[in-house]
């Protein structure tokens, strides 16, 4: 059984795995290929991945051609799907949802493709969602951007020449991301308020020490996997209305509001925008799957009447060593808890909890009821 790690595109600073990750593969029988230049944007040398056992690839289509297993963090282009040996395995995050072509692609050459950010939110599951563990990262690095930004300190600070008082930071949306993003900005001695549609995060909020706003619209669900259900029209503006004063008060504001599968619903309105001090920042983590924030941008920065409005798609990437860690080492537990280690094999049962919620193809069909 062998198994590919390609370079990523060159827009993207993450490598799909490291050395020690390498390492891992190759203990349970796997033979591992690395293309070369794989790990250079996280500083890494081809000598450190081949002192593993790993096989150093200069030929990219050979490599995946000849790959019974091929991985990397971002989908495949239409060259790379031509390249796939039939019957092979293609794990990496397809944003299955939004690339219907892609699928259908997958399916037609008869590739067995695994999307992570579709692998179930249970307990067994953990160590391998690496949507999770992307996005406890791309919080972190949220609230150190707007840090960098913002043209004041985070902490209260005591001088002699008077007191400065700490920033306001305001979390919108308290999954992953935005707890880490909450505990990163109580790190930094900022005051933090945060926001989510589900009740049941606030004592989450509190034990972190930030203050849980609550707002009124109604009855809002989550779904079995933990993630908030999409409100209605009429929700959303009860929403808006009532952040506006809250958003007019802080300093930093971090929307993390996603809908799984949907585009990201518009919660920062330009009226909020205006509302706020020259000078504030907003940072907006769903950029890429249509913004939080009016007037958001992907992978730019906007400034608009004195504020300034992050859209950056990768944060993540801001620390790419440590989300190239925590990527590699979510496919080895993904692929280690279906592997035969008697037959060097991975046992592939579509009836398995996991597999039948993260296979998106399989010999040739859409096998996932989600994506149908």
């Amino acid at each position: 059984m062998q198994i590919f790690f390609p370079k990523e595109e060159a827009h993207e600073i993450r490598a799909t795995i490291l050395p020690e990750v390498a390492k891992k593969f190759i203990d349970l029988g796997i033979d591992v290929t690395c293309e070369s230049g794989l790990g250079d944007s996280v500083f890494v040398s081809d000598d450190l991945y081949a002192n593993t056992g790993a096989t150093i690839c200069t030929d990219r289509a050979a490599g995946f051609n000849s790959a019974d297993i091929v991985c990397k963090i971002n989908k495949p282009n239409k060259e790379e799907i031509q390249f796939l040996k039939k019957d092979s395995i293609y794990i990496s995050f397809l944003d299955p949802f939004n690339e219907k072509d892609l699928v259908t692609d997958l399916a037609s050459a008869e590739i067995t493709s695994i999307s992570m950010e579709l692998v179930p939110r249970i307990t067994r599951a953990q160590k391998m969602d690496a949507l999770s563990s992307q996005a406890n990262l791309g919080g972190y690095s949220a609230v150190i951007e707007a840090s960098r930004t913002l043209s004041k300190s985070f902490p209260m600070m005591m001088t002699a020449a008077g007191t400065i008082s700490p920033a306001r930071v305001f979390v919108v949306g308290v999954g992953v991301a935005g707890l880490q993003a909450i505990a990163t900005a109580k790190r930094l001695g900022a005051r933090v308020e945060a926001f989510d549609t589900r009740p049941v995060v606030e004592e989450q909020v509190k034990s972190l020490g930030a203050k849980f706003v609550k707002i009124d619209i109604g009855e809002t669900e989550e779904t079995d996997q933990g993630y908030a259900k999409e409100l209605t029209a009429e929700q959303i503006k009860m929403q808006q209305e009532g952040m506006k004063k809250i958003c007019s008060q802080s300093d930093v504001i971090i929307t993390t509001a996603q809908v799984f599968g949907r585009p990201a619903p518009k919660i920062i309105t330009q009226d909020m925008v205006e509302a706020m001090q020259p000078g504030s920042v907003i940072v907006d983590m769903a950029v890429s799957t249509g913004g939080n924030v009016e007037g958001s941008k992907n992978d730019e920065y906007v400034f608009h009447q004195g504020v300034t409005i992050i859209g950056m798609s990768n944060l993540p990437g801001e620390v790419a060593k440590d989300a190239s860690q925590v990527f590699g080492s979510n496919l080895y537990n993904m692929i280690e808890e279906f592997w035969d280690k008697e037959n060097k094999v991975i046992n592939f049962d579509l009836e398995d909890e996991i597999l039948s919620g993260c296979v998106i193809t399989h010999q040739g069909n859409i096998v996932n009821e989600s994506i149908k």
